[in-house]
């Protein structure tokens, strides 16, 4: 059909509007399905993590080792504490959803970077199987975050074979265990550096979280959000400044986490 005019066109229009009605129709199904197909793919890798602000800092806070009684099957640590009260739950000014634990303010006790014990009193007692042991205390916060001022943490080692304490150190601490229901939503990554500092145009931590990389480049604690149910696979390592693992002890962690 020849159009040369308006009325052709008016005429083309009336004689071809159903076919024309039915392309715009596939048109818009087209363009919602595949936006909400977007969407669904946003959803589905949409795990995401931001800084924790609100903590008290605890400026003043320190830990430092009163004693260490090495014995053949246990050995007792005893610990200085000032300005920081074990067993009482962390004042919130901020909108909280943690992990909390209801016997308050502790001790994060990691041997060898692995999974830490929470200890609620200034001594206590461990069982030590291998013949090194690097031994990371430091003070932590009801809901699990770190005190981070250069006071609130020890680095000490006991056994025979002996590594250098004057190495960069990243040390994994959160999230840990099994999570249900509220606590899923939002967990808290935390981490404990030692020896070292990470900017911008510094060293960094690299986080990959279920296959998803993250780089940070301020110790801070995080939020960690929109992860899905069941088990979930954490990695920290550090990394220098052009993206390379640092050759350190225990780097890099890594942990599994269940999410019910």
């Amino acid at each position: 059909m020849e159009i040369n005019n308006l009325k052709d066109i008016g005429n083309f229009i009336y004689k071809y509007r159903f076919i024309l009605i039915l392309a715009l129709v596939i048109g818009f199904s087209y363009g919602f399905l595949k936006q909400k197909s977007n969407l669904d793919s946003s959803i589905s890798d949409g795990i995401n993590i931001t800084k924790v602000v609100g903590s008290p800092e605890y400026e003043n806070a320190s830990l430092n080792i009163k004693s260490i009684d090495m014995g053949d099957e246990k050995s007792k640590f005893s610990f200085n504490i000032e300005n920081y009260d074990l067993g009482i739950q962390t004042s919130k000014n901020f909108d909280y959803q943690l992990a909390n634990s209801a016997k308050g303010q502790h001790i994060h006790f990691i041997v060898n970077n692995g999974p830490y014990s929470a200890h609620y009193i200034d001594s206590f007692s461990k069982d030590f199987e291998k013949e090194s042991n690097v031994i990371l205390a430091f003070l932590s916060r009801s809901y699990h975050e770190s005190v981070k001022n250069k006071n609130a943490f020890i680095l000490t080692q006991v056994g025979e074979n002996q590594v250098n304490l004057e190495s960069e150190f990243l040390f994994y601490s959160r999230p840990k265990g099994t999570y249900k229901g509220a606590d899923t939503e939002r967990l808290l990554l935390d981490f404990y550096l030692v020896n070292t500092e990470i900017s911008s145009n510094g060293n960094k931590v690299r986080a990959t979280i279920q296959d998803k990389e993250f780089i940070i480049d301020e110790w801070a604690p995080y939020y960690i959000e929109g992860l899905p149910k069941g088990e979930i696979n954490i990695k920290l390592e550090l990394i220098d400044s052009s993206g390379n693992l640092i050759e350190t002890p225990f780097n890099p962690s890594t942990r599994k986490v269940i999410l019910e």
